[in-house]
């Protein structure tokens, strides 16, 4: 496989293999690939968390009786223009 990096990037990774931590140049990209992986699982687990306390908060409010009825399609459609739009339902 070839990769094409602009020379700002070269000359990063160039640095990175200069400091003596990798041998090469495929180490930095292999090393960068493993932190990108990493990286994209704790946002989904940040995005997880961040929805099952938004669920949490929509059950409390269904206890206390403060859930939108939605009785057919057409009212389910206003409900999610409604929160499309960022307004009240």
């Amino acid at each position: 496989m070839h990769v094409s990096l602009t020379p700002e990037l070269e000359n990063r990774v160039r640095a990175k293999v200069d400091t003596g931590l990798y041998n090469n140049a495929s180490e930095v990209i292999r090393e960068a690939l493993r932190f990108m992986d990493a990286h994209e699982a704790w946002v989904q687990d940040i995005k997880r968390a961040h929805l099952r306390e938004q669920l949490q908060i929509g059950l409390q409010q269904l206890d206390r009786g403060e859930g939108i009825a939605v009785d057919s399609k057409r009212s389910l459609d206003r409900l999610f223009d409604a929160i499309q739009d960022d307004r009240p339902a």
